[in-house]
């Protein structure tokens, strides 16, 4: 009997991504003049303001202000009615110096044996039924909602003629999705997608005609909104998809937009937002299961994202290696022990090697080094790389290397090349095939 399985993404206008995209840049500007910063920053956002708070030890000064200003602005929070923009929300700052005693454990004489930030059990997991190996799912859910942030930025559709005959955008920044997949009981492998769901801000663009009411002019803005996604969004998204999984996307799946009706209130005025909200959005879709530690705003020795990425890059490279079709990788840590206390790989009844997966467990242990200094240096994880990660996912991305340009008045300009999501590499493949 087939079964339905569903993920959701949301947009990096949505309150909670705002707030990572604030707190993972903070962490970026530190750590493009202070390498060796520890940083732990947490941002909230509500109705024309802005908090952050958290903990840092750096020897760089980063101007705050500006660097909040410009996400937000980039984001595209930048006309007063939105009741959040770039330019008037205001800023207060609650950040303060590292707690020692949790530093004592951390930073060691031997680097090598740097130990972990905090205790805590962190999960990789990878699947073979997608390029990207994480779940179709989730690959669609966030594949709408890059789409639609592009579709928003190029002005050119989702459109309407204001007063002056201007054509303008009728999409706002906050939004989310979320697909339902219908997968083959006895297989496991996806057949369909079932059900799409699309929420999007927007503008108020259609007003009642003379004898019309307000509610008989909002059924004609959502039959308007509906039609441009169906149309216009859904079919530029199904082109880029590989064939096998353009294939499942046909014209039988059931679609909601803005169930609700109006969704003119959006962002942080809709909605207060908070960094590490969207923890299962950030990874698997709610495919693996998660050891409940965030990501965004915090530097590499915080093992809830070093170790979690590292763990990534082990699953990742495991399917990729033919060992099994779908992989679920746990790594645990004592706060200021830097070897970790277990390292579990589970195949999930897929695997494809001659040995248990206990054993397998062994093996991978003797292959990867767990320590965090080690996974720092293996995934150049002390470089400005994270905003990239705070929106559609920390996994299932392309590495890439980039230009940065990081500009203070309190520090001098800098212009990096970093490599971005370095843990998605199929790096370990060799090494791993070894096992087969």
């Amino acid at each position: 009997m087939n079964y339905l399985f569903t993920s959701e993404s949301v947009s990096e206008g949505h309150p909670d991504k705002v707030a990572d995209q604030i707190s993972d840049a903070i962490l970026d500007e530190f750590l493009a003049h202070d390498p060796e910063s520890k940083v732990a920053c947490e941002t909230l956002v509500t109705t024309g303001q802005v908090v952050v708070a958290g903990e840092v030890r750096s020897k760089a000064y980063v101007d705050l202000h500006e660097t909040i200003r410009d996400v937000v602005r980039e984001i595209g929070y930048n006309r007063s009615d939105y009741k959040f923009d770039a330019d008037s929300c205001g800023i207060l700052s609650a950040l303060h110096e590292q707690s020692p005693d949790i530093n004592r454990g951390v930073d060691k004489k031997d680097v090598a044996n740097q130990g972990a930030g905090d205790q805590g059990m962190m999960f990789g997991y990878a699947t073979n039924e997608t390029p990207l190996y994480i779940p179709f799912s989730l690959a669609l859910s966030h594949a709408l909602l890059k789409e639609l942030a592009a579709i928003r930025r190029e002005g050119k559709y989702f459109t309407y003629q204001d007063d002056k005959g201007e054509t303008i955008s009728y999409l706002r920044p906050d939004s989310k999705s979320q697909v339902t997949i219908e997968y083959d009981g006895e297989t496991n492998k996806p057949v369909k997608v079932h059900t799409i769901v699309v929420s999007t801000q927007h503008d108020e663009f259609i007003a009642p005609r003379e004898g019309e009411s307000q509610e008989e002019a909002d059924i004609r803005m959502l039959e308007r909104i509906k039609s441009d996604v169906r149309d216009i969004l859904i079919p530029r998204v199904r082109e880029r998809l590989p064939e096998e999984l353009r294939n499942l996307l046909g014209d039988d799946y059931i679609l909601h937009v803005n169930p609700t009706g109006k969704f003119v209130i959006g962002g942080p005025h809709g909605d207060s937002g908070l960094t590490g909200r969207k923890i299962i959005v950030d990874t698997y879709g709610g495919k693996a299961a998660h050891g409940g530690g965030a990501f965004s705003g915090k530097d590499p020795s915080k093992v809830d994202r070093s170790a979690a990425y590292a763990a990534r890059h082990i699953a990742k490279n495991i399917v990729a290696a033919g060992l099994s079709d779908e992989v679920l990788v746990q790594v645990a840590y004592a706060i200021g022990v830097a070897e970790p206390v277990s390292l579990w790989v589970n195949t999930l009844g897929t695997s494809k090697v001659n040995m248990s997966d206990a054993e397998l467990s062994e093996r991978i242990s003797g292959i990867v080094d767990m320590r965090p200094h080690a996974i720092e240096q293996r995934l150049k994880l002390r470089n400005p790389i994270y905003k990239e990660t705070a929106t559609y996912g920390h996994v299932g991305r392309t590495p890439r290397k980039v230009i940065k340009k990081f500009e203070s008045r309190y520090e001098e300009p800098k212009e990096m090349e970093v490599e971005l999501f370095t843990w998605e590499k199929l790096d370990l493949v060799d090494e791993f095939k070894k096992i087969l």
